[in-house]
């Protein structure tokens, strides 16, 4: 008797963990020597440069991370999710792009117009009247909106290692200026600074890598491909139908949609759509970019409330040093959050809401043991160790710093169950709690509730991560509330 032929996937949560996995190592290799060389970048300037020309740096440097980070990693985001979701459910190899280069090129300008609007006031105010340090700001500010664009195309099509060879391009020609001055065959701080906006320029030479290296591997395959059943015996063809037919468009049928049994592929293709039509990728845009500011928000805010008139006025400075206790692991964790996006968005895609569950599970469990051996490395090290590493006569709190490196754990699981929102479709929910805790911190930080201001900025950078974690909890089970009403996909 005729055997029937049944849908089989590949097995996501082995062979996609491995994808994953492999993709994380990759990265995590590139942007830990990115940045080593970022760091080197720094160290040489301020040998080559006075000390107030290398704080113009520093400020240069750290006003463009923020500009770039609000207005470009929600773009970067969009392409990631939207080509990871339309590879795993097999549509169309060529992603469709007018979209998001037209909401990049909208961000892009409007970043121009406010800058050439307040060109003087950014010049003489925030640059000291250095008109080079301007432009380099602003021609920096353009191209990393490519940079940024090719990141997101290279992380959905899971390009992880041009991914890392990007990033550490950039960093590595960057470095460069630093050393031409500091051999001599170059002089001044506009040699050193142009790197910063030469390197996004510079880092671009791998993607020509990537159109070669899709090309090569041919037409995209669906991984709900239907095979038949392991040891079935050969039949006579069965009538076709739009589930069993492995010949069927790229682009699913009504008909198709019906039939299948994919749990939330026929929802997940709508979604996809939504993100490729102007509303849809403007929403999740901007959503994304209310994110980031949140994120710099909690990062930075401290620093800029620090009150000007304390006796100390070194202050501003060590409760700096003190953040980056969780800036360091943040840096690093970005490998991470760039290829669990696309794995994640594969998931909910062919693999349901099990194999996506286990692989945010998995990612919340190995950051709470680093969190813990930080914790209690802080406890039992963290004030002289802190001491020496900058050189400053100050007394560091060892709960204190306990705390702030708890807080670094709670900020990893938050960016983790970030990405598992923006992978469902949740970007407004999320970007709604990122934005109220980001408030409610500032808030905290204004108002003299503590005296000790560093104590303030300890305990409120927990208290904010712990608040973050809990809205972000509550939005991820919204989501799997919503994925567990639905039929769980096909399996062998």
């Amino acid at each position: 008797m005729a055997q029937a032929v049944t849908p089989r996937r590949p097995p996501p949560a082995r062979a996609g963990t491995r994808s994953y996995g492999r993709g994380a190592r990759i990265l995590s290799v590139g942007i830990a020597a990115t940045g080593v060389m970022t760091f080197a970048y720094f160290a040489v300037a301020s040998h080559v440069l006075s000390p107030v020309g290398a704080k113009r740096l520093d400020l240069l440097w750290s006003v463009m991370f923020v500009i770039i980070s609000v207005i470009y990693r929600p773009i970067e985001q969009l392409l990631s999710r939207t080509i990871a979701a339309r590879r795993a459910r097999g549509l169309s190899g060529r992603h469709p792009l007018r979209v998001p280069i037209a909401i990049q090129l909208c961000f892009a300008l409007g970043f121009l117009v406010v800058a050439l609007l307040l060109r003087g006031t950014v010049r003489d105010h925030v640059f000291d009247g250095s008109s080079t340090l301007y432009w380099v700001l602003v021609v920096g500010v353009l191209a990393y909106a490519a940079s940024y664009f090719a990141r997101g195309w290279l992380a959905g099509h899971q390009y992880f290692g041009l991914y890392g060879g990007l990033v550490l391009l950039e960093s590595l020609s960057r470095l460069a200026f630093a050393v031409a001055v500091a051999v001599g065959i170059a002089t001044g701080q506009s040699a050193v600074a142009l790197g910063i906006a030469a390197a996004p320029f510079v880092s671009l030479v791998v993607v020509p890598g990537a159109f070669a290296r899709r090309r090569s591997r041919g037409p995209e395959r669906s991984p709900a491909t239907i095979e038949p059943t392991a040891g079935a015996e050969p039949t006579a063809p069965a009538e076709p139908t739009a589930a069993a037919d492995p010949t069927a468009p790229a682009e699913p049928t009504a008909a198709e949609l019906d039939a299948a049994q994919q749990g939330p592929a026929a929802e997940g293709i709508e979604e996809v759509s939504a993100d490729l039509s102007v509303r849809g990728g403007t929403g999740f845009a901007v959503s994304v970019a209310g994110i980031m500011l949140a994120e710099q928000a909690l990062l930075n805010a401290a620093v800029l409330t620090v009150d000007a008139t304390a006796a100390d006025r070194a202050l501003a400075g060590i409760v700096f040093n003190v953040l980056l206790i969780a800036r360091a692991p943040l840096q690093l964790f970005q490998s991470i959050q760039t290829s669990l996006l696309p794995h994640l968005t594969g998931l909910q895609a062919t693999a349901g809401r099990a194999a996506f569950g286990r692989a945010v599970r998995i990612t919340l469990l190995a950051i709470a043991g680093f969190t813990a051996a930080v914790a209690l490395g802080l406890l039992a090290l963290g004030p002289p160790v802190m001491r020496h590493l900058f050189g400053q006569h100050f007394t560091y709190g060892r709960a204190g710093l306990a705390l702030v490196g708890l807080g670094m754990g709670l900020h990893l699981c938050a960016g983790t169950l970030n990405q598992a929102a923006l992978a469902r479709s949740q970007a407004a929910a999320a970007a709604a709690a990122w934005l109220a805790v980001a408030l409610a911190f500032v808030g905290w930080l204004v108002l003299p509730l503590v005296g000790n201001q560093l104590l303030r900025a300890e305990l409120g950078y927990f208290g904010a991560t712990a608040a973050l974690c809990l809205a972000l909890g509550l939005v991820y089970r919204a989501g799997s509330a919503r994925d567990g009403g639905q039929a769980a996909p096909a399996a062998a």
